[in-house]
């Protein structure tokens, strides 16, 4: 069996802004609130009698590739509506990607990334949402499940809800399966969910801070202020970042595993961790907000 790829180095997005397809004023707004991506949503935040109007407004704006990274959430794929979605959308040069809600099988993931690939070759990339009990017992099926495959993450409030859990730490154990299966998958860490309570800062922080040591790496986000709170909990301290320095020059001098005067010891996957701290800091470094 091959084993999984080395961890990634390259700074992947932090934050992920979900806006609703039938608001173009508020993805407009979105596209410049700083997100790394915007996630327009044509799914849960869609009114069933808005669902046309919102994926017309959303190829109007795909038409054109944004400034912005653009991903969208086409409906449930068990529902006509996703059909017409993926049609009229994935042929655009606008689309960065497109988030496929409530997967429960390879199959659906298969399907979209060959039914639906541009005439003009190439391949969309795609993001699994799992938000069922089914989903979460087949995530690495799932996320080896076709090479247009980028990510997976969870749907938290639909998986509660299936579940029929109260407390947030019910969750941790589906959390730490998805983190798993992404990396067996050679994939990126997963985004974490959203936290519903845009007011809710400091708890939105805290939620941050155990979903960083679960293993997500970024979040989605429901409002434009949760973005700095995102990403300053997702960026690495200044202590994490001499941890990392010092790693990077002590295998730069002696390559392969050996053990720190302070007794850490390090091989080339702790390497690779620290290489990723790093390009982590770079991003600190060149963020406007200073963050």
């Amino acid at each position: 069996m091959t084993p999984p790829a080395p961890v990634p180095t390259e700074p992947f997005p932090l934050t992920w802004l979900y806006v609703p397809g039938d608001r173009p004023r508020v993805v407009t707004k979105a596209l410049a609130s700083g997100a790394d991506v915007v996630l327009v949503d044509l799914e849960d935040a869609v009114a069933p009698d808005r669902k046309e109007y919102a994926r017309t407004a959303t190829a109007e704006l795909l038409a054109e590739p944004p400034l912005v990274p653009v991903h969208v959430r086409v409906n449930a794929l068990s529902t006509p509506l996703a059909a017409a979605d993926l049609t009229a959308l994935a042929p655009l040069p606008g689309l960065s990607g497109l988030r496929l809600p409530k997967v429960t099988s390879p199959a659906e993931v298969v399907h979209v990334a060959e039914g639906f690939a541009p005439a003009e070759g190439g391949a969309i990339p795609l993001y699994a949402l799992l938000e069922s009990a089914l989903g979460v017992e087949r995530a690495y099926a799932v996320a080896t499940s076709h090479p247009s495959l980028k990510g997976i993450t969870l749907g938290e409030a639909d998986l509660r809800a299936d579940l029929g859990v109260r407390s947030d730490t019910a969750l941790d154990w589906p959390r730490s399966r998805v983190v798993l299966a992404a990396r067996a998958a050679s994939l990126p860490p997963p985004a974490q969910s959203m936290h519903p309570d845009t007011k809710d800062l400091d708890g939105l922080a805290r939620s941050c801070d155990h979903g960083r040591a679960l293993g997500f790496l970024g979040r989605t986000a429901i409002h434009p202020r949760q973005l700095p709170v995102i990403e300053r909990a997702y960026l690495p301290t200044q202590e994490e970042i001499e941890a990392a320095e010092g790693i990077v020059q002590a295998a730069a001098k002696e390559p392969g595993a050996q053990a720190l005067p302070d007794g850490r010891f390090i091989d080339a996957a702790v390497v690779a961790s620290a290489h990723r701290t790093l390009s982590l800091a770079r991003r600190a470094a060149s963020s406007p907000s200073g963050v």
